[in-house]
């Protein structure tokens, strides 16, 4: 009897673990981008964000920004005022649809309510198609297969305890466990691989895009400001890219990185 649950086990952590492996050789291959984009030259504000910390890090961003032209009020218990309800562009408007027509909202509810918008994910769609993003299947696929190979560990261990219960006390325990060990080592091991090797850069940005990020060379800024002038357009934009690249944790204004913080306040 434990024979056919040790076949069902293996069955189980095999096609988990392919499944895993198929996603991570198609993440592997995905196209270069264009010479025109590798230094970085054509590289905005929000797809440095997006490659950085994907959708959530664009409106941590945008928040930030509006926030600095004081169109936006960000308290630091977590709440997020409008002063001036005109929208910019498409991430702005995605941006104040979240906070709703009452002017007022938590952070996190528009953080995700944003992040979710169809202007997001055309800045998905576009930094895919320029072989700087994982595209969103990709993604998906890498992170089925990793709760995929889960749930097949659990399953395992399930089989594995199922078979002990009904396997005679004292006649070759040691080997049934022997035999249920290998599909729960083929588990553990696929997982650990896919932490160390794939998850690195399967989030948000390509190898490439990883790469174009690391040599951008971002200032990390003081506390109190990037320069002797924190008002002047350079620092500004250098303060506005250090977050997009290291998210809310580099704003020199510890009230605006308590109101970023993700936790939700009451």
């Amino acid at each position: 009897m434990w024979v056919l649950l040790l076949v069902l086990a293996w069955f189980v952590a095999l096609i988990a673990c392919g499944r895993l492996c198929l996603a991570a050789v198609a993440a592997s291959r995905l196209p270069e981008p264009p010479s025109s984009v590798r230094d970085g030259s054509e590289l905005a504000l929000r797809e440095t964000a997006f490659l950085a910390g994907g959708p959530t890090r664009v409106v941590d961003v945008t928040l930030v920004r509006m926030a600095r032209e004081r169109r936006l009020l960000l308290a630091h218990t977590g709440w997020v005022t409008v002063a001036a309800p005109e929208a910019r562009d498409d991430i702005e408007g995605a941006v104040l649809d979240a906070i709703g027509p009452d002017g007022q909202a938590r952070i996190p509810l528009v953080r995700t309510a944003a992040a979710a918008d169809e202007a997001m994910a055309a800045l998905d769609d576009r930094l895919s198609a320029m072989g700087l993003a994982v595209p969103r299947a990709t993604r998906e696929a890498v992170r089925g297969g990793i709760r995929q190979v889960r749930k097949a560990g659990v399953a395992v261990v399930l089989l594995a305890l199922t078979a002990g219960a009904l396997h005679p006390a004292g006649t070759g325990s040691s080997l049934l466990w022997g035999w249920f060990s290998l599909p729960l080592v083929l588990v553990t091991g696929c997982l650990v691989v896919a932490w160390i090797e794939v998850h690195p850069y399967t989030q948000w940005a390509s190898i490439p895009g990883q790469q174009l990020l690391a040599r951008m060379g971002i200032p990390r800024p003081r506390r109190g400001g990037l320069a002797e002038d924190p008002d002047s357009p350079a620092d500004e934009a250098a303060l506005l890219t250090a977050v997009a690249v290291r998210g809310p944790a580099a704003l020199p204004e510890a009230g605006m990185r308590a109101a970023l913080a993700p936790t939700m306040r009451k």
